[in-house]
């Protein structure tokens, strides 16, 4: 039985992967992280800590849905204490990326902005469409929720850079994230991540391939939260016993 610890519980997707592996086979929770303290009750097998090593050390694998702060936190411990990781805290630095590819030299990272089958699909798909169709404008579209605090969001910069590989460019290099005022016609090689804040929604990301007379869009939508907790516990099913290194979920998917 694989021995999962969360750490970012008290978050949206947090408290759904707990909801998620009592339903789960061979593997099951055994930690949970907290800054201060949970904002509900939970099985009292658990342990439940502000002591970051002890809840490392009462699991196998740690799954994180946190905030890019937290999720340095972890990283810095799990580097003292190597552990294998599934991070889907989207909104990273560059110095925390470094920090990810750094931890990821001692133990297996997986490290996802969008843990759903689909996404995985999408940016695959998005891939072949920016190569193949030379010439298209690219233009990505993301919508959440009121609370999301990043924007872009991660799996639209994900979808971004799969269309800036698919291109031969660098998105930094390329990316715009705002248009206002008299900008002047859009350049032939600029690829527009956009973001809409709003309501509930869970997440919808919208990849089009635009030129004269003729356009494709590519779309994902997710419904339920829960595409997001299962995706993170399978990888962590996956992940558990890989040599260290970074690995992505299409790597999981076998994409």
């Amino acid at each position: 039985m694989t021995r999962v610890g969360v750490f970012g519980a008290n978050g949206r997707v947090g408290r759904l992967i707990i909801d998620d592996l009592k339903e789960s086979d061979n593997i099951s929770l055994s930690s949970v992280y907290v800054r201060s303290s949970l904002d509900f009750s939970i099985d009292p097998s658990v342990l439940v800590s502000t002591d970051i090593e002890s809840f490392l050390n009462g699991c196998d694998i740690v799954i994180d849905f946190s905030l890019p702060e937290a999720c340095e936190i972890l990283l810095e411990a799990a580097i003292k204490t190597p552990k294998p990781l599934v991070i889907g805290t989207t909104g990273l630095s560059a110095h925390q990326l470094n920090l990810l590819r750094q931890a990821s030299e001692s133990m297996p990272i997986l490290y996802a902005t969008n843990m759903s089958l689909g996404v995985a699909l999408l940016n695959n798909l998005v891939y072949q469409a920016a190569a193949a169709l030379e010439g298209f404008d690219i233009e990505i579209v993301e919508m959440h929720h009121k609370h999301k605090k990043d924007a872009p969001s991660g799996t639209a910069l994900t979808l971004g850079e799969s269309a800036a590989r698919g291109r031969g460019a660098n998105l930094d290099s390329v990316r715009i994230s705002g248009r206002d005022g008299n900008i002047g016609e859009r350049s032939r090689d600029e690829i527009a991540v956009m973001a809409l804040r709003g309501g509930d929604i869970v997440g919808r990301h919208t990849v089009g391939f635009y030129n004269d007379g003729e356009f494709i869009e590519l779309n994902h939508t997710a419904t339920s939260r829960n595409t997001f907790s299962k995706g993170a516990i399978r990888a962590a099913s996956w992940l558990v016993n890989k040599e260290a290194g970074l690995y992505s979920i299409s790597d999981c998917l076998e994409l």
